[in-house]
């Protein structure tokens, strides 16, 4: 397979093969790198050719598995956003990395502890190899507070990520492309955030949309969903276990309150695999 990425700039630039896998969570989608397997050091501006989707493989992320430093974990993830930024923690990314090393160990191991910027996570596929369980440590939310340009409420939720969450009486006339980029680089956020905006549907039921930070819109975000379902229980808008739509899909939140643990359980995919050329200079 020729999958030229990037090309040489001059003779002293070199060319490594570099194997990969696309997955994805309800349509967020990944290029998964095993550099535990391979060496490879990558560089943003190679996650940016990576994610694009004319010129390159196309995906929001890039997710580069390596050597954990805890001796606890089984697996370092590291995030590469579309622009090339670092993420903390990625919720439909972690449920890839763990159907990664679900098949990869033959199928005979189902839990892994996966260490990200976040912290140590405990991921489980369940015993038909179709979705899996994370535990996403403890939330913290704060109380509700007022953008002025633009003017939106919201509520300040980490799941080891930053996301604000925007409750909406109607997700379908939501200007996201509009208003995503304008919350998420303003001036209350001096690290970005992603924004979720929220829609009620029922009792057990929300409709989200969200603008992820680094990667814009995107068909489904693993954390933008459980801040959103942890900003719904926190105000008695919705209890739990918390039905997701995302436009990719559905993800399914549990938390019980303050001081405990957040639960994500969802699908991953296997999509293909194959080789891609990367410049080493």
């Amino acid at each position: 397979m020729d999958c030229r990425l990037l090309k040489a700039n001059s003779e002293a630039d070199s060319v490594k093969k570099i194997g990969f896998f696309k997955m994805h969570g309800l349509g967020n989608d990944f290029v998964v790198i095993d550099a535990v397997a391979q060496a490879i050091e990558l560089l943003p501006a190679q996650a940016v050719k990576l994610c694009d989707r004319r010129f390159g493989v196309g995906a929001d992320q890039v997710l580069v598995l390596r050597k954990p430093e805890n001796p606890q974990a089984d697996i370092f993830m590291q995030i590469y956003n579309a622009d090339g930024s670092i993420a903390e923690m990625c919720g439909n990314g972690i449920r890839a990395v763990a159907l990664f090393l679900y098949k990869k160990d033959g199928e005979q191991k189902r839990t892994y502890k996966i260490e990200t910027l976040a912290g140590l996570k405990t991921v489980t596929v369940n015993a038909t190899g179709d979705r899996v369980i994370v535990d996403m440590g403890v939330p913290h939310i704060d109380p509700i507070e007022e953008l002025e340009a633009p003017a939106v409420q919201f509520n300040s939720v980490n799941v080891g990520n930053p996301h604000a969450v925007i409750f909406v009486p109607n997700l379908k006339q939501v200007p996201i492309q509009e208003l995503g980029p304008q919350i998420e680089t303003h001036k209350r956020f001096p690290r970005r955030t992603n924004v979720e905006f929220v829609e009620v549907e029922s009792a057990h039921k929300i409709n989200v949309g969200v603008w992820e930070r680094g990667a814009g819109v995107t068909l489904a975000c693993g954390t933008g969903a459980c801040a959103a379902a942890v900003a719904a229980l926190s105000v008695g808008k919705v209890k739990s276990p918390v039905e997701v739509q995302l436009p990719g899909g559905t993800l399914t939140i549990s938390w019980e309150g303050p001081g405990r643990s957040l639960y994500m359980e969802g699908p991953a995919v296997e999509v293909f695999c194959g080789e891609i050329e990367l410049v080493v200079t």
